[in-house]
This record gives C-alpha cells, sequence and structure tokens, in this order.
C-alpha cells in the first residue's frame, strides 16, 4: 500500500506480457512489458477509479536511477535482476523463459512496495506519475532529469580519496562488502548443491519410469515393481518440490545481495560529497593565505608570485586593491560553497 500527500493506493504488478515492436535505432525486437495496477483505498478518494498501466524492465531502470540520483541518503531498494545469475543449469538464463518472468514480475511488485513504503520515496511525483501516467511523460520527465544530472553521475564512478572519511559510513561499506562475499558464496553453493539434488531427481525418475514399464510384463513381481516405481515417482516428486521452494528463498537471497550494493552507493556518494567538501575548504584556506600574503605584502610559501615579485618588482597598489577586491568576492562565494557541502553532507 502507498501512503502518501497524493492518496492511498494498493499497488500490485498483476501480470507480464510479451510484445514485439521497434527500438530506438529501428531494429524489431521482442520485449516483455508489467502490467502495474493501483487501487485507492483511501475514504477521501472514492470517486477516483482504478487505475493500470504497463511498463518495461528499462523504466523501473529509469525510475530507480532517478530515485538513486534525487535522494542520495537513502538506500533506494534494488530491482530483480535483469538477467538470470547464480543458477544451477534446469533454469534458463534467458530473460524471456516464463519462470524468469514470473520470479521478475514478483521482485518488481516488490520493488514499488518497498518504494511506497518509504517516508521519503512515496511522496515524490515522479514515483507517482510511474504508477498513475502514459509513459511518454514520463520518460521525458526523467530524459531532462538525467541530462541535468549526467555530470554528477559521471563524478560518482570517477577515483578519488578522501582524506577524513566518515567511521559510520566506512563501517557500513566494510559490512556490506563481507555480506556480499558471503551471500555470493551461499548462492554459489546452493546452485551446487541444487544440481546434485536435481541429479537425484532424474534418476528417481528414470527408475519410476523403468519400475512402472517393468511391471506391466512380470507376473509375479508385478504389483511390488510397480509399488517400487510409484516410490520412486513420489520421492522425485519431493525433490522437484524442494528445488522449487529453495529457487523462492535463493531470489529473496539475490535481493539481499542487490541491496549490498545500494548500500555502498549511500556510502560513496557520501564520500563524494566528503571529498568535495574537502575541496571547496582547501580552495577557501588557499584564498584566504593569498589575501594575508597580499595584505602583508610577505610570501610565506615558494611561489611564483614570489619569485616574479622578487625579479620585476612589487606590484602597484592599485593592481594589489583589484586583486584584493577580487580575492574577497571569491572568498565569500567559497564560504558559501563550504557551508553548502556541510549542509549536503549532514
Amino acid at each position: 500500500m502507498l501512503a502518501n500527500n497524493f492518496f492511498s493506493m494498493e499497488i500490485s504488478v498483476a501480470e507480464a506480457e510479451k510484445r514485439t515492436g521497434k527500438n530506438t535505432v529501428n531494429m524489431q525486437e521482442i520485449y516483455t512489458v508489467y502490467l502495474i495496477e493501483t487501487r485507492p483505498v483511501d475514504a477521501l478518494t472514492e470517486g477516483i477509479t482504478p487505475d493500470s498501466l504497463w511498463r518495461r524492465y528499462s523504466e523501473f531502470e529509469l525510475l530507480r536511477n532517478y530515485l538513486l540520483v534525487t535522494y542520495p541518503f537513502v538506500v533506494v531498494a534494488p530491482l530483480p535482476e535483469k538477467r538470470a545469475e547464480i543458477v544451477w543449469h534446469k533454469l534458463s538464463a534467458d530473460n524471456m523463459d516464463p519462470d524468469f518472468v514470473e520470479r521478475r514480475r514478483v521482485g518488481l511488485e516488490n520493488f514499488l512496495h518497498r518504494v511506497a513504503s518509504h517516508p521519503v520515496l512515496c511522496n515524490d511525483n515522479i514515483f507517482y506519475i510511474f504508477l498513475t501516467e502514459v509513459r511518454n511523460h514520463l520518460i521525458f520527465n526523467l530524459s531532462v532529469f538525467f541530462i541535468q544530472a549526467d555530470s554528477r553521475l559521471k563524478a560518482v564512478n570517477a577515483a578519488f580519496r578522501v582524506k577524513n572519511p566518515d567511521g559510520r559510513f566506512t563501517e557500513l561499506k566494510h559490512y556490506s562488502d563481507e555480506l556480499q562475499t558471503v551471500l555470493s558464496q551461499l548462492l554459489r553453493v546452493r546452485a551446487r548443491v541444487a544440481d546434485r539434488l536435481y541429479g537425484v531427481y532424474k534418476v528417481h525418475g528414470n527408475y519410476g519410469r523403468v519400475f512402472s514399464e517393468w511391471s506391466a510384463i512380470e507376473k509375479e513381481m508385478g504389483d511390488g515393481l510397480q509399488s517400487a516405481g510409484h516410490h520412486m515417482d513420489a520421492y522425485a516428486a519431493s525433490v522437484d518440490d524442494i528445488l522449487e521452494e529453495e529457487e523462492h528463498y535463493a531470489d529473496q537471497l539475490k535481493e539481499y545481495l542487490f541491496y549490498t550494493d545500494a548500500l555502498r552507493a549511500v556510502c560513496r556518494k557520501h564520500e563524494l560529497t566528503q571529498f568535495e567538501l574537502e575541496m571547496v575548504a582547501l580552495d577557501l584556506a588557499c584564498k584566504k593565505q593569498q589575501k594575508e600574503e597580499l595584505v602583508t605584502g610577505t610570501v610565506r610559501t615558494f611561489s611564483l608570485k614570489g619569485m616574479t615579485s622578487k625579479l620585476f618588482g612589487q606590484e602597484t597598489a592599485e593592481q594589489r586593491e583589484a586583486k584584493l577586491q577580487v580575492l574577497e568576492q571569491q572568498l565569500k562565494e567559497g564560504e558559501e560553497a563550504v557551508k553548502e557541502k556541510n549542509t549536503e553532507s549532514e
């Protein structure tokens, strides 16, 4: 259920459907769309009718990327995997496989529920548009947003080192790294165990068929062979049920695995903010030193300016005054920048 400033509603991803169309380069493609249904449940919205619309997985990605950039302090829920990873050999890695599409449908519904239950994200206007308005309107809004945010996204992926990292985020990053390692190992072991169990399933299924066929041609042993065949079939079916149940458990583990990436994203964005804060603070300190040197006429550190003054003489009073005015303006701007970065970091 979504409770926000608009109204309260129930959200579900009711079904998935294969479609054929042309992509951005005018090539024919097959893709899957998911039906999102919303139903108002608030007494104040009795006159509003239920709504439904189709969304592609790529549109869910667009929405999540928007939330990541707009709310850097929020651990945004992960999406289900685009293609099957860490699977045992019975499962298809094809993203058009009906079983995989169904599991992804459930994952997309969980994603919407987690966003809708967040006290900050549920009030976002773009999220509301995603649930209630036509596709082109949504893509236009998000495309404009990402053009503006593109440089920020690139900065997050750039290499930088923070001099004084926040211990809370360092601890959170170490936790997410360790959790990712453990979950990855667990899922790989689980895939190997599932392969072994599937081998047991096939062997007993084959024995069940053989014993059932054998019982038809044996008179004295027929009943016993048929009974053995039934037991083999029942055991194979129980193994298949276990594998099916564990697949849902594996999907939940994968969601936790993807949450580790969401945790690291928050840590990374905080590191970027901290790095930018350190840079503007360093620049402000340099400007203050330049002002002090300009006012006193002494250069405390080696610089090209000091060497130039010794070789060609000191600047005139008018030149120093003009530079001082420029520095004063730069100092004001630097102090504002430090204040803004401090606020963003908090």
